[in-house]
């Protein structure tokens, strides 16, 4: 078949810009085959390169103490002691997901679960942040059945507990919903695997499934914004198979065993070439691939069609000769396809050869460490708007509105479809704060908590961004878990508007500042943008995925809430109400700034709550909803009542940060007051719990109406 000619419009459809073109025309001194531009497209769009990004991200701090592997390789690794690590990650599969809501979700699930074990980890929990539009959008409903359907097919049929996570609704996602997809695994330190190429001659393997034609340019469909075309884009999207991949991970696993692996990387975003080519890069060697050797599925399948398919399960290896053999038996043994594709070489070159046919040679480092670096113009969001005067209300009528509301009420409908309790090591199940899974055969504990506020970074950016680090930290400590690292999900619309480019780096900026501040690194991530449709762009949603470490699982902050326990809030309350949950579901308004984070008070609060967990009996942070709302979860997840003595709007509903809300015994409560006198931390009485009623100043109702409600409302919305 006869490569079509390259044109101006061929040039724009795969993504590049014309000085892009032009600096391909220079490296080459020629122009490309029509394989070379799609490989140029496949490692030079945004998904791939970073190249919007990369001057921001190089400011976060990564390293630590705890620091095994940071941000560059396919998932970051943390030590955890007793020689163990936990390597994990979060990854979008956004604009996937919004074309094809079951398998964009599922496949997204598969990759991130592939990021992990390729590491030489055995993934132990995984985490979903969903971003939806407005419940009453005509493709909502659709999208919300399609994307749990598809995470709960995928990671139910692998095999892996689902432990948290998010589910939200703003219009700003009509046109683009967020799949964020997080998995963690355990690992030896020792025997942890890297994608960095080594040694000239050596075998480049090809592991898994075979090759199709389902996924080519995706990741280039996945920088760009939608528009008209959408439905057109469907081939683009990848289809995954749990059973495989389980197949897959097994297999893995058993040949790191054998000291067979040199290195090791995941198809994913562009396929082979972006693994390949990454492989080649860290380890400063060229790689030579036949096509002809690669396992297809489909008949007459081109160079260009292999090199970018999408298709899943499937790895890429550099072998130690030797063990061919051995390591060949395995996948024969999983009834996996294991096949010779190429070698490594000992210069700068990417070289591609099918049926004896050159149909690519260029230089490797350009297509990777060469890729352009966009240091894009951007604008400091404004100031946030003064905040209007907020009116009292019935303070049981604003709690009915806010347990009712798809972003307030329970999620059981969506938890209900994911598998949380394989592999018996979970210790807490979703819907109740961080997740907690146990290290198995020991008696240490891994809490994991995905948290953002996009209404707050929109409003200002370098709070929300320190805001979602901090709630984080904030559900980590609550249950008792001692924060360690973190991933980050960079979500955000169209960099080339400035305004846009503007919230990404003053949510890097405010990220960055409290990672710093509360120990939390950076050890890997994603940066999504053009989330937008028609030019309308999504909140800013840099979603934080956060590791915690609990020592022994005496320290879990786990009891719950008893008849005649004392509420107690840790920090300061003012009763900020700007951008609040309240103002946005009463009130209809996302008006004044966002609560400013003091990190100082979050440290010493956050130590304040680990150092005193024996006096502790339930905790929980608070966060959307203020007092009232956490105050309710606490009581309705025990079936008892709870009585606040506030009853003014912004005391109750106000989201001042850096606070807890505990419940313990009178006699734990006096010994908490005598240790936040000696540690400078602000304490004070706000209730009790006991009873059947809720009751908030001269207001009430009972628990049982309001948690029906509360337990209802997703499944009548959607079910």
């Amino acid at each position: 078949m006869q490569d079509p000619a390259i044109t101006p419009d061929l040039i724009e459809a795969h993504g590049l810009k014309p000085d892009e073109y032009a600096e391909i025309l220079r490296l080459l001194n020629r122009e490309p085959t029509f394989t070379e531009l799609g490989i140029f497209s496949a490692m030079w769009n945004e998904h791939c390169s970073y190249k919007s990004s990369k001057k921001w991200l190089r400011t976060l701090p990564t390293s630590g103490p705890q620091v095994i592997c940071g941000p560059g390789e396919n998932a970051g690794v943390v030590d955890i002691g007793d020689g163990q690590a936990v390597v994990f990650k979060m990854e979008s599969h956004n604009h996937p997901s919004y074309i094809e809501p079951y398998q964009g979700a599922a496949t997204g699930v598969g990759g991130i679960l592939r990021d992990v074990f390729t590491m030489g980890a055995r993934p132990i929990a995984a985490m979903n942040a969903l971003s939806f539009g407005e419940k009453d959008h005509p493709k909502t409903r659709q999208l919300v059945h399609g994307v749990v359907e598809g995470v709960g097919g995928y990671g139910n049929c692998f095999g892996v507990p689902n432990v948290g996570g998010e589910v939200r609704f703003h219009p700003a996602y009509n046109g683009n919903c967020l799949v964020n997809a997080f998995a963690a695994g355990l690992a030896d330190t020792d025997k942890i695997f890297y994608s960095a190429a080594s040694g000239v001659g050596m075998p480049v393997v090809y592991l898994g499934a075979k090759t199709g034609r389902d996924g080519v340019g995706g990741a280039t469909m996945a920088s760009a914004e939608f528009d008209e075309t959408i439905e057109e884009k469907r081939p683009t999207v990848q289809v995954g198979d749990p059973f495989t991949e389980k197949r897959l991970m097994e297999a893995c696993l058993e040949l790191m065993q054998t000291g067979a692996v040199i290195s090791i990387q995941d198809m994913g975003a562009a396929g082979l070439t972006c693994s390949a080519v990454e492989m080649g890069d860290k380890g400063n060697l060229g790689v030579r691939l036949d096509l002809e050797k690669v396992p297809c599925r489909e008949e007459a399948m081109t160079a260009y069609e292999m090199m970018l398919s999408e298709s899943q399960e499937r790895m890429l290896m550099v072998l130690r000769p030797e063990k061919e053999a051995e390591a060949k038996a395995i996948f024969d043994k999983w009834d996996l396809d294991f096949a010779i594709v190429g070698e490594t070489i000992d210069e700068d070159r990417f070289l591609i050869m099918h049926n004896g046919a050159v149909k690519a040679d260029l230089p490797l480092k350009a297509l990777s460490g060469n890729a352009p670096e966009y240091d894009r113009p951007w604008e400091e969001t404004e100031p946030a708007s003064e905040l209007e005067p907020v009116p009292e209300i019935d303070p049981i009528d604003a709690l009915r509105a806010l347990v009712t509301s798809p972003n307030y009420c329970a999620r059981n409908w969506v938890f209900e479809q994911y598998d949380h309790m394989v592999m018996a090591d979970t210790v807490r199940a979703p819907g109740l704060g961080a997740g907690i899974v146990r290290v198995h055969g020991t008696d240490k504990a891994l809490a994991f908590t995905s948290d953002v506020t996009p209404r707050y970074v929109c409003a200002n950016p370098v709070e929300g961004g320190k805001q979602a680090v901090a709630e984080a930290y904030r559900n980590l400590t609550a249950v008792g878990a001692t924060p360690l690292a973190t991933t980050d999900n960079l979500n955000f619309g169209n960099p080339e508007k400035p305004e846009i480019m503007g919230q990404f780096v003053g949510a890097i900026k405010g990220i960055g500042t409290a990672c710093e501040a509360l120990g939390m690194p950076i050890v890997s991530g994603n940066v999504s943008l053009y989330n937008e449709t028609d030019g309308q762009a999504i909140l800013p949603t840099p979603t934080i995925g956060a590791v915690g470490l609990i020592a022994h699982l005496d320290q879990i902050i786990g009891g719950e809430v008893r008849d005649g326990h004392v509420a107690l809030v840790v920090g300061d309350t003012t009763g900020h109400l700007g951008q609040s949950a309240l103002l946005y579901e009463v009130f209809n308004r996302e008006d004044g700034d966002a609560p400013h984070v003091d990190l100082a008070a979050e440290k010493r609060n956050g130590d304040f709550i680990r150092a005193n967990r024996d006096w502790i009996k339930a905790c929980t942070d608070l966060s959307d909803g203020g007092l009232a709302l956490a105050a309710f979860e606490l009581a309705e997840a025990a079936g008892v009542g709870v009585t606040l003595d506030a009853a003014d709007t912004a005391t109750l509903f106000g989201e001042d940060q850096g606070r807890y809300l505990i419940a313990c015994n009178f006699d734990q409560a006096e010994a908490l007051f005598i240790a936040a006198g000696q540690a400078g931390v602000t304490v004070q009485t706000v209730g009790r719990f006991g009873g059947d009623m809720v009751s908030i100043g001269q207001s009430s109702a009972p628990l049982a109406e309001l948690s029906e409600l509360y337990r209802s409302s997703f499944a009548t919305l959607f079910g």
